[in-house]
């Protein structure tokens, strides 16, 4: 990328175009380079600026947008580039990517080597590959198509591709849902309990990829979670712990660009999934990780076998790079709490954290479990005895006098709220819930607003077991707009009842 032609300069535009995460160049069909050098749209180009160089993507304009010899970048290029209004820049072909063919191999299904997978992660953190390119790598990794062995070398191959925390103390503590449960909002319950037992648990978390709400969106709601590495080290440093949005830290910045794309396309592959939770920890500077994998018909993870098979990979991938876990098999029949969607569920947190009467107790019981787990991983409890000691953290109140503190230490703490318009799904029947569709649950939670809206979402009365009688509500949908709100009920008359009566 370091030879190129400095003989046609073009002076950039900032046309003011917001592409997300894409490089866009544009350019003018007739001008000299495109005829030249034989651009056409889409063709991937390297743009030059002094010694920085990005690889962008070319829409080629027809119209009186752009003057002879000027070039308009998307935001992000622009800032990528550091070039503003005026500044000249130049462009070049981009050679053929050589782990393209990698990729192409994983799509058939070959095995490929350490080496192939760093130069994968390496090209795509470089900004090499277009959105096409990372899906199809995506794509290659779904189903069962990596082995223990390429899981491991695409977890160390993310782990290298970013920043690495480093902490004084020797024991770290960590813990993760894979997720598919709506409303299970465990971390900001186990985090305040951890640090109030004295242990230093530096928690950043991600956004929503596929659900209603991410750890980070909820928080968001109570406290900022947008804190640089310096910050997240602040905090800690004094309270032990503290609720952070992982993506500003740089920690597998690889990661954050495939979890993207996993999001457009609605998948997740379990081998991606160990690689990226992995990958996270370990550059989180992690030692003692709890997984926990729910599983149920209508969760991520289906069957009992599944999560099984999932806990093995966890493990033997975490025995690899020298991380301590245990993985908890949970019950993902339903969902945990009574939120769904970041402002409800932060409700639950905080009614759990405060020992209010009619806080969540499904919430409560699985975040004690988590942390007793946790407690007991450190070896600073004995075994049998983490979640009494966990229950005594949260019961005494010290959980949430920590909990307040660490949000303080990030800069305040809010009451989180309702949405405006709402409304309530009663029963045409009367009988027992007996099942309950998690995914069609979680699918009205985001047409109605979440996690855009943080107090859109569901609030939900009927968990698996209640008797319900004719008219009574099963749950509420809550959302910012009318237009939304209706959007949710039209989904929810169109598909098969989401809870099950008998």
């Amino acid at each position: 990328m370091k030879h190129h032609d400095h003989s046609n300069p073009l002076k950039v535009k900032s046309l003011g175009i917001d592409t997300y995460r894409e490089n866009n160049i544009y350019m003018l069909i007739d001008c000299d380079i495109c005829r030249s050098e034989g651009f056409t749209a889409l063709t991937r180009l390297v743009v030059h600026h002094n010694e920085k160089s990005i690889v962008a993507t070319l829409n080629v304009v027809h119209s009186e947008l752009l003057q002879e010899n000027e070039a308009g970048l998307s935001d992000i290029a622009l800032k990528r580039l550091d070039v503003e209004d005026g500044d000249l820049i130049t462009v070049s072909h981009l050679k053929p990517i050589e782990s393209l063919g990698d990729v192409r191999a994983k799509i058939y299904h070959k095995k490929i080597d350490e080496t192939a997978y760093r130069k994968i992660i390496n090209d795509i953190t470089n900004g090499l590959y277009s959105d096409i390119e990372i899906a199809a790598f995506i794509a290659g990794c779904a189903g069962d198509n990596l082995d223990l062995e390429e899981i491991t070398w695409l977890t160390r191959a993310m782990i290298d591709s970013g920043s690495k925390l480093k902490w004084d103390e020797k024991i770290i503590m960590d813990k993760h849902s894979v997720g598919g449960l709506p409303g299970n909002r465990t971390t900001p319950i186990v985090v305040a309990i951890i640090a109030a037992a004295g242990l230093t648990i530096p928690k950043t978390s991600s956004r929503a990829i596929t659900s209603p709400a991410g750890t980070a969106d909820t928080m968001e709601t109570i406290t900022i979670v947008n804190l640089s590495i310096e910050k997240i080290k602040e905090v800690v440093k004094k309270e032990s712990g503290c609720f952070a949005w992982g993506r500003l830290a740089k920690l597998s910045p690889a990661d954050d660009i495939l979890i993207a794309v996993e999001k457009a396309l609605d998948i997740d592959s379990s081998g991606q999934m160990i690689a990226s939770v992995l990958s996270k920890k370990a550059a989180a500077g992690s030692t003692h990780v709890v997984i926990e994998i729910p599983f149920g018909e209508t969760a991520k993870v289906r069957t009992h076998d599944e999560a099984l098979k999932l806990q093995y990979y966890f493990k033997a991938v975490g025995d690899a790079i020298k991380l301590n876990i245990e993985v908890l098999i949970t019950d993902g029949s339903q969902p945990i709490g009574k939120g769904i969607g970041p402002s409800l569920e932060a409700m639950d947190v905080l009614a759990v954290l405060r020992n209010w009467k009619d806080a969540p107790n499904d919430l409560k019981e699985k975040s004690l479990l988590i942390a007793g787990t946790l407690l007991e991983l450190s070896t600073k409890i004995e075994k049998g005895k983490g979640v009494p000691e966990a229950r005594q953290i949260l019961e005494s109140g010290k959980a949430y006098n920590k909990f307040e503190k660490i949000c303080l230490a990030q800069g305040g703490i809010t009451e989180p709220k309702f949405a405006k318009y709402k409304i309530e799904i009663k029963s045409e029947i009367a009988g027992i819930v007996a099942a309950i569709d998690n995914r069609k649950l979680a699918k009205i939670a985001k047409l109605s607003g979440a996690p855009r809206s943080p107090s859109a979402g569901i609030y939900f009365n009927s968990p698996i077991g209640t008797k319900i009688e004719k008219e009574q509500t099963l749950f509420t949908i809550y959302s910012e707009s009318e237009g939304e709100l209706q959007y949710a009920v039209d989904y929810l008359k169109s598909v098969n009842p989401i809870i099950k009566i008998v």
